[in-house]
């Protein structure tokens, strides 16, 4: 069964980092054109004032748009590619609004644009995030790794995704 929601909006948390970080650079970036002279250090000055909008322009192209589970492959789908998760089988969907509380990043992006990369908390372990609102998060437990990403619409996919989960029956014995 392929199933395939668009990501949540933007929560206000990280509308709040993302404009934040974002002017901050931007501000970096205005700061060193306007007052760092072009004849005093050429090349500080250029990579001052290319690095914060690298950092910008790299971290726009790892927006979440959408996710599809299928075969036991999570696609996460990117503004130009597609990230592959492996799932393996999948043992559990579940809604859990505080997933990432207490979360340490491992590595990745924590809030421009998206929480995405490796994260670890007490309740989860390690796991992968591709997430626009922890409000909205839902934790897929499979064989080979958890994950926590952030639909539309959580429910929907937790039914969709619990519906195509068989679940193992041990073997009966014999009369």
């Amino acid at each position: 069964m392929q199933t395939s929601r668009p990501a949540a909006p933007w929560g206000t948390f990280l509308k709040g980092i993302s404009i934040a970080v974002t002017l901050l650079l931007l501000g970096v970036f205005l700061l060193v054109a306007y007052f760092v002279p072009g004849q005093t250090l050429p090349r500080v000055r250029t990579v001052v004032m290319v690095l914060p909008t690298s950092i910008l322009l790299i971290s726009l192209l790892f927006v979440v748009r959408d996710y599809t589970v299928h075969g036991g492959v999570l696609h996460v789908r990117r503004l130009l590619w597609t990230t592959r998760v492996a799932l393996g089988e999948l043992r559990e969907a579940t809604i859990d609004p505080n997933a990432g509380a207490g979360s340490i990043r491992l590595f990745g992006n924590g809030g421009l644009f998206s929480f995405s990369g490796w994260f670890r908390n007490a309740k989860l372990g390690r796991y992968r995030a591709f997430v626009t609102d922890w409000q909205q998060a839902v934790v897929l437990r499979g064989d080979l790794c958890t994950v926590v990403l952030s639909p539309a619409d959580p429910s929907g996919l937790v039914r969709d995704l619990q519906a195509s989960v068989t679940p193992k029956v041990p073997p009966r014995g014999l009369p």
